[in-house]
């Protein structure tokens, strides 16, 4: 069965984005040639799920290779039907569907991306099976938090915390099986 995975970062009280979807607190742990494991993360997946207003930014500042690098399929969930581009199939239907249909094929890994929308609709139906999340140390006070209220509860189990020179932290817990 493939998991749901979501590898993400947010400041110290929990915000994955400043106002106005700002992103740019993540420079602040920028390093030359440190990538927080994220090439051996993706090294295990062949589909991402992320939200069409995060999707738009990264595109902004990173560019389109950096979700398709033609080998993976990428669904970005909006409500606006856009043509496809390579293999970004722009996503307006049930993003439970969407899960159910993916979770069935055979494959590598699924990594959600974000936003918190979509994460949070993921939470809501217990359907993320392991969290990477890396936490820089800043307080923002404002802004995208991560987990929204309202969600059923869920008991993760501890795998793992890695620190960094950059004081960076990043803890990998899964979801506990029945």
């Amino acid at each position: 069965m493939r998991k749901i995975s979501l590898f993400i970062a947010m400041s110290l009280d929990g915000y994955i984005a400043k106002p106005n979807d700002d992103l740019s607190f993540l420079k602040l742990v920028e390093k030359e040639g440190e990538d927080y494991g994220y090439a051996e993360f993706t090294a295990n997946i062949d589909t991402i799920i992320i939200g069409r207003k995060t999707y738009d930014y990264v595109l902004k500042e990173i560019g389109p290779s950096h979700y398709d690098n033609g080998q993976r399929e990428v669904y970005v969930i909006t409500r606006t039907e856009r043509p496809p581009i390579g293999k970004t199939t722009f996503y307006t239907g049930s993003l439970m569907e969407l899960i159910g249909r993916l979770k069935s094929e055979k494959g590598k890994n699924i990594y959600c991306d974000g936003g918190a929308e979509v994460i949070n609709e993921l939470l809501q139906n217990s359907l993320i099976d392991e969290f990477i999340i890396s936490i820089i140390p800043v307080l923002l006070g404002n802004g995208t938090k991560l987990f929204k209220d309202g969600r059923p509860e869920q008991i993760l189990e501890f795998i793992s915390a890695k620190t960094f020179e950059t004081g960076l932290a990043q803890l990998y817990y899964k979801k506990k099986q029945h």
